[in-house]
């Protein structure tokens, strides 16, 4: 896993860092002309995206900004569709797992230029098997949707600010529980096919999540 070329990781602790992209997003507009802002926190579980997404929706709100949390965990296929090839299939993991056409049916389309800014926060309970039934939630203009996930960089999701959180291979592996190391070639191909080090606008490097260190 090589570090991205655009410059040298500075050491930065995860309120800093936190509260710096508060401030890029608070001050942002959507590329694509949305009166919605789309970020993303991509990194493997191991990485805690979830802790790093939950901290900067916080921020975006204490800096007055309407937030939609999304994690990609509320965003599965049916075990129908994930486990067709078994319970333990890397690939499986990498190309079927998330269920992008409801994401962009239920979170993206809504919130894209013309959209309705009605969203839902999860579709699917993937250890109960079936939908959540949650309701839509209505984000209004000049908010703000925080997802996190593994996996979520290069399926052409318009995010206007996307933060990968970076192990090299030893810390995912120590920090992986043994039972999912089964996902580990999933990364290994992550990082060949889409280079999220360099397809992220912010990269933390958090092999070590109490001394974190970024570029961007």
């Amino acid at each position: 896993m090589t570090p991205p070329a655009r410059g040298a990781f500075t050491p930065v602790t995860r309120e800093r860092a936190t509260a710096s992209l508060a401030d890029r997003l608070a001050g942002a507009e959507a590329a694509d002309g949305s009166p919605w802002l789309r970020a993303a926190v991509d990194g493997a579980p191991a990485a805690r995206p979830r802790e790093w997404a939950d901290d900067l929706a916080e921020a975006l709100r204490l800096r007055g900004r309407p937030v939609h949390r999304v994690s990609a965990a509320g965003f599965l296929r049916p075990a129908s569709l994930r486990l067709e090839y078994g319970h333990r299939d890397p690939d499986a993991y990498y190309d079927l797992w998330l269920d992008d056409g409801a994401l962009w049916r239920e979170v993206f389309g809504p919130l894209g230029p013309g959209g309705t800014g009605r969203v839902l926060p999860d579709l699917w309970d993937p250890a109960a098997d079936r939908a959540t039934r949650s309701p839509y939630v209505q984000l209004p203009p000049g908010g703000v949707l925080v997802m996190d996930g593994p996996l979520l960089l290069g399926r052409g999701f318009p995010f206007d600010l996307a933060v990968h959180l970076l192990l090299t291979p030893a810390a995912l592996a120590r920090r992986t529980p043994a039972e999912d190391h089964w996902k580990l070639p999933a990364f290994a191909r992550y990082e060949e096919e889409v280079r999220p080090g360099e397809a992220a606008d912010v990269v933390v490097r958090a092999d070590d999540p109490r001394r974190p260190a970024w570029t961007g």
